[in-house]
């Protein structure tokens, strides 16, 4: 975790804080689970519980737990040490029946499904800006690019509305990837309650918001997991998909849009003129790091037999180190997005710089429609493309269409005008914008 890369209410969820509390809760309502089915006196599960509800931990002394772990070597029995001593005899029936796993791996489940949480209302803050500024753009007519070469017209709202469309669905993989993690093991060393009833792993999973896992060995399996990390590997991908639209656009070449520059910035040390697309750069490198996250998680759904400890070393990283580089990109991405400079008299004149070789393709089909073969037709425009291509753009398609016989015989000057009209190209766009968000208007 890089504090550059970090907000605090994500950060907070992978604190030894937060991890210590969704312990001891676990600690807390598997003792009152067990009073109630009679595992453990009903009173020592009611004192136990009363710690809880007047917060008898206080403040989480780290150090303390510290200090014991470098004798037991053992986080849990550590934390069970320290914790005891705030109980009395009846401390001795907390971890009845479980095992370090089922703790471990609960926990895990609760921490990554408030991290999803938080990452859904991140896709949510960013939807809602993307829509704004697709509607604001709705009508903006900018080329459309193919290998990164002009091909014909689209709108900037048709982009943004694009990359709404693709974090749409990448909310709906998220929602799915935190429901597929959000399970509870408690279940005993090899996973068959033989020292812990059912009904306890109910009690808790539902305490906490979870499922019971259906089948946990000594940990849940792991294929969960992978498919969450996977997921943010998918959502990173949108972003730097995005990101790098933007960087593009803002070349100096292109310079049909931009970050926002503010006041008093500095684009480099040595070049007073700059005014680089550093967020985007930055979201392209942090997209990065979420990525490599997934082989490890994918690698971590091999373990032997019921369990062992190789996955452990590699979710202390995975875990906190890819949800926290998420959560701050798509913070980045939101704001980079609100508050992008849009120049819309510049997309413009990209669009009409080439002499009109975007409406290339509406003349070759009216030509076909006149009695040509798409053969004949392809190539008379092509001929003609290619001197106003050769020509920078300082030749017009029409002039040259205009004087060519074989296309001046088929078409009227009005009808090789008519091929000419931008508006043609967008008349779809109430209809994409519909598909995407309704009635948005």
């Amino acid at each position: 975790m890089v504090p550059r890369y970090s907000r605090p209410e994500m950060t907070a969820i992978w604190s030894a804080e937060n991890r210590y509390r969704i312990w001891w809760q676990i600690e807390v309502f598997a003792a009152e689970a067990m009073g109630r089915i009679g595992m453990i006196p009903a009173e020592d599960a009611a004192t136990i519980r009363a710690a809880y509800d007047c917060d008898a931990l206080g403040e989480i002394d780290i150090e303390a737990i510290d200090r014991i772990e470098a004798v037991t070597k053992h986080d849990v029995i550590a934390f069970l040490t320290w914790a005891g001593e705030k109980l009395g005899p009846e401390r001795r029936w907390l971890h009845q029946g479980m095992t370090s796993s089922d703790v471990l791996d609960t926990t895990l489940a609760v921490q990554l499904t408030q991290a999803a949480d938080l990452l859904i209302a991140g896709i949510d803050a960013l939807l809602a800006v993307l829509k704004r500024r697709a509607l604001e753009h709705k009508l903006t007519p900018t080329i459309g690019r193919s290998h990164g070469i002009h091909a014909e017209p689209v709108t900037f709202g048709l982009k943004l509305a694009q990359a709404y469309a693709e974090f749409s669905r990448n909310r709906e993989r998220l929602v799915s990837a935190r429901d597929g993690v959000a399970t509870c093991a408690i279940s005993g060393a090899v996973g068959t309650f033989a020292n812990v009833d059912p009904r306890v792993e109910a009690h808790i999973a539902a305490a906490l918001g979870l499922s019971v896992e259906p089948v946990s060995t000594q940990i849940i399996p792991r294929d969960r997991h992978a498919m969450f990390f996977a997921t943010l590997g998918v959502v990173a991908s949108s972003i730097e998909r995005m990101a790098t639209e933007i960087r593009h656009l803002q070349r100096t070449e292109v310079l049909e849009a931009e970050e926002y520059f503010s006041p008093g910035q500095k684009g480099s040390s040595a070049m007073p003129h700059k005014r680089n697309p550093v967020l985007s750069e930055n979201l392209t490198g942090l997209a990065r790091m979420v990525r490599g996250y997934v082989t490890p998680a994918l690698e971590n759904v091999a373990l032997w037999h019921e369990r062992d400890i190789s996955h452990s070393s590699v979710e202390r990283f995975v875990g906190p180190d890819s949800t926290i580089t998420h959560d701050f990109a798509l913070a980045r991405l939101t704001s980079v997005v609100d508050k992008l400079v849009v120049y819309s008299e510049r997309m413009q004149k990209n669009l009409d710089r080439m002499g009109g070789l975007v409406h290339s393709q509406r003349v070759m089909l009216a030509l076909t429609q006149a009695g040509l073969s798409r053969e004949e037709a392809y190539m008379i425009v092509q001929r003609n493309a290619m001197k106003v291509w050769e020509s920078d753009g300082q030749l017009s398609l029409l002039d040259l269409l205009s004087a060519d016989p074989e296309v001046s015989q088929r078409l009227s000057g009005d009808q090789l005008n008519d091929l000419f009209d931008l508006g043609y190209h967008l008349k779809h766009v109430d209809t994409i914008f519909d598909r995407v968000f309704g009635n948005a208007d």
